[in-house]
């Protein structure tokens, strides 16, 4: 089971630039984990064959369930993408475009740095 991480809150009304999101350890190997910013969930992700971190919004825009921290993460001709765990919808971790259905589904998607073993996730 994978466990939800809440931590700082969203500062109200200016932009918050980096989060500590979680601790490396956090998120398991090439899966994701559920991070609460504020009101916002965020699903980071960690592909250890490329030493890669992403992170994109966890809601799955084709139903509107919180799930893509649950999907499951692999490759499309190079792409890393995340497929929804209920409907199978792709999604490229690195611009958000659906890949199953181009055009019609994006995804939010966030730059991630590490620093001192902690995931840091960039927000607006």
């Amino acid at each position: 089971m994978r466990k939800k991480t809440t931590l700082e809150k969203k500062p109200a009304g200016k932009s918050a630039g980096w989060f500590k999101a979680c601790r490396v350890e956090d998120v398991p190997a090439n899966g994701g984990a559920c991070i609460r910013y504020g009101q916002d969930q965020i699903a980071v992700f960690y592909f250890t064959g490329r030493q890669q971190w992403f992170a994109t919004q966890n809601l799955c825009p084709h139903r509107q369930q919180m799930s893509l921290s649950r999907g499951l993460t692999g490759d499309a001709s190079g792409e890393p993408k995340v497929a929804c765990p209920f409907h199978k919808k792709s999604f490229s971790l690195q611009t958000g475009d659906c890949l199953s259905d181009p055009g019609l589904y994006r995804i939010k998607t966030y730059p991630v740095k590490i620093e001192d073993g902690y995931v840091h996730i960039g927000v607006e």
